[in-house]
């Protein structure tokens, strides 16, 4: 089996970026496998996601369509 051929599931992996799918289809125990340690303390879950991202207690936001913070 193909690295592409995979399930979503088994490859994620934080700093990877994801279509609005496959956000759709994640459970908020999946989507914080896709963070940093560092940002998991501050994701709200998907309901407090507007777009995809949301805004850690410094200000900076997190993108989890880019896969990363918004301004970088």
């Amino acid at each position: 089996m193909h690295d592409d051929e995979q399930p979503l599931r088994s490859r994620l992996r934080a700093g990877r970026a994801i279509t609005p799918e496959q956000y759709d289809e994640l459970t908020d125990e999946q989507l914080l496998r896709l963070l940093p340690k560092g940002c998991r303390d501050a994701f709200p879950g998907k309901q407090g996601c507007a777009d995809g991202r949301f805004y850690l207690y410094d200000g900076t936001a997190w993108s989890f369509y880019k896969g990363g913070f918004v301004d970088e």
